[in-house]
């Protein structure tokens, strides 16, 4: 495989928005929404895996959108 192969493959790209911080709860990158498992093995999975990962992901932002409580659940205790 030449350099001009290697650099221009057909492959998905990474969701990665350089925005990196895992929600505790969750266990979701705050940015791309990909687990830890899914962003240590994104480099070595097959496209048909990537693929699916990334249709996936819109459904995971909801997740991250949970409020907290504040006042008002403090006061409900």
């Amino acid at each position: 495989m030449s350099d001009d192969e290697i650099w221009n493959r057909d492959e998905q790209q990474s969701p990665c928005v350089r925005i990196c911080v895992i929600h505790p709860e969750e266990r979701l990158c705050t940015g791309c929404l990909r687990t830890l498992d899914e962003i240590a093995r994104w480099s070595g999975m097959e496209p048909d895996r990537r693929a699916a990962i990334l249709a996936e992901l819109p459904s995971r932002a909801p997740r991250l959108q949970k409020r907290r409580g504040g006042r008002k659940a403090r006061l409900a205790r």
